[in-house]
């Protein structure tokens, strides 16, 4: 699978242990950033991670800051992106199995790297259930306000 990663500079180093952990996994990593630990802001790395997964370029993300909370909602501006910011493999299960969600956000002053690669793994392993769930994502892109 291809999957791009983006980070800030709070989550660079977990950024760099999770674009390890993808590449042994055998996924075609792509690294949008940073690549230093300088001071940054994650409204443009997660705005890139968006454009990536709207242009289908990858086909998941991987978006990571120091709470995870800032650049998931910069993901989300796009219409395209499900990120859902998890802190353990089952919210990363049901992300993806309810949600349909293709972006997994994380907080790097909140979560390990082995918690983060074990929330990674079931992200990626999961599938979208389908069946009463697809009317609802469907929404999320679409809303009927």
């Amino acid at each position: 699978m291809r999957i791009a990663i983006a980070s800030d500079h709070a989550a660079f180093a977990l950024k760099a242990e999770l674009a390890e952990a993808l590449a042994e996994w055998g996924h075609d990593v792509v690294d949008l950033g940073p690549f230093s630990d300088a001071r940054v802001d994650y409204p443009d790395f997660g705005y890139t991670l968006a454009r990536a997964i709207a242009t289908g370029d990858v086909e998941r993300g991987v978006a990571l800051c120091g709470s995870g909370i800032g650049i998931s909602i910069a993901v989300n501006r796009d219409a395209a992106c499900r990120a859902a910011l998890v802190s353990d493999p089952y919210s990363a299960t049901l992300a993806r199995e309810h949600n349909d969600a293709n972006v997994i956000a994380m907080g790097a002053r909140l979560i390990g790297v082995d918690q983060a690669k074990a929330c990674l793994e079931a992200f990626l392993t999961a599938t979208f259930a389908g069946g009463r769930h697809e009317g609802r994502v469907a929404k999320l892109s679409h809303p009927t306000l």
